[in-house]
This record gives structure tokens, C-alpha cells and sequence, in this order.
């Protein structure tokens, strides 16, 4: 029973493409000015590393959005087994108009550090910090953040077995 999953977010299939095709377009025309009309070197340089970068994260956009994350009653984690987060951890969830947070998303502080990662449209973690969101729809992020949000007030509510 504490493996039931309590709520999903996941992108769906028309903003999976559109984000890639934006970043591949942005990639390609960016390849394609430093080629068609080589500017000066540094500029150059530039074009060809920012239509690189581009497509590379096209590419991890694709890979990462092809997951979904699943909320237990034990921790927050990517369909890949990934555990983002252990529910315990979880110091705070915002949902602010003025939270650092991804589109459509919320904002996780958890009490202990965790490595950095990041899943391009899905998720990422800096520190305390755990950013869920980006191309998921908002109507999931939201009800998530609102089952977390309850969850961690009836754990702090509980009287400690001190």
C-alpha cells in the first residue's frame, strides 16, 4: 500500500513535440547563420556553439519528457526508479506567483542536500532545492503539489514521539 501512487505528471505528446521542434528550429537557424554568413570568428563561435547546445537539449528534452514523475506515500520519484525526493525530506512546497519554479510547476524545499540533476522539462534539483514542472500540464503539477502540500501539514500536525 505505501508503494500506491498518489498523483502523476507527465508531458503529454503535443507539448513533447512542440518544445522539441522549437529547440531543434532555434538550433538549426542558429547553425545556419554561422554558416551561411560567417561573421567574424568569436561570433562564429558563438552561433555554432549556441545551435550545438541547442539541439544537444533538444535531444534530453525528448529523452526526459518521455518519463513521468509518481508521488508514493514515501517519496517522489521518476518513472525510471529515479527518487527525486523522500517525502520525509520535504521541508516546504511553493506554488508562488514569485517562487523560482518551472512553467506550469512548483517549487520543493527539502531539509537535506541532494546532487544536482536535471531532466529538461521535467524536473531538476540544485541543492535544497527541487524545481517539478516545465512542459507537464499545470492541472497535474497542481494537484500534486496540493497532495505533497497536505501530506507534509498532516506530518508536521503529528505530535512527536519524543
Amino acid at each position: 500500500m505505501q508503494d500506491e501512487i498518489l498523483a502523476t505528471v507527465d508531458a503529454s505528446a503535443p507539448r513533447r513535440v512542440l518544445a522539441t521542434v522549437m529547440l531543434i528550429v532555434v538550433g538549426g537557424l542558429a547553425i545556419y547563420v554561422a554558416l551561411a554568413t560567417p561573421p567574424a570568428l568569436h561570433w562564429l563561435v558563438f552561433l555554432l556553439a549556441i545551435g550545438v547546445f541547442c539541439l544537444w537539449l533538444a535531444v534530453r528534452l525528448w529523452q526526459a519528457t518521455a518519463l513521468r514523475i509518481e508521488l508514493t506515500e514515501q517519496v517522489l520519484r521518476s518513472s525510471d526508479g529515479a527518487v527525486i525526493a523522500k517525502v520525509a525530506d520535504v521541508a516546504a512546497v511553493d506554488r508562488g506567483v514569485f517562487a523560482f519554479k518551472p512553467s506550469n510547476g512548483f517549487l520543493i524545499r527539502t531539509t537535506t542536500k541532494g546532487a544536482r540533476n536535471w531532466r529538461p522539462g521535467l524536473w531538476w534539483r540544485m541543492g535544497r532545492r527541487i524545481g517539478i514542472g516545465g512542459v507537464t500540464p499545470g492541472a497535474q503539477s497542481k494537484s500534486m503539489a496540493e497532495i505533497l502540500a497536505i501530506m507534509i501539514a498532516r506530518r508536521d500536525a503529528e505530535p512527536s514521539n519524543n
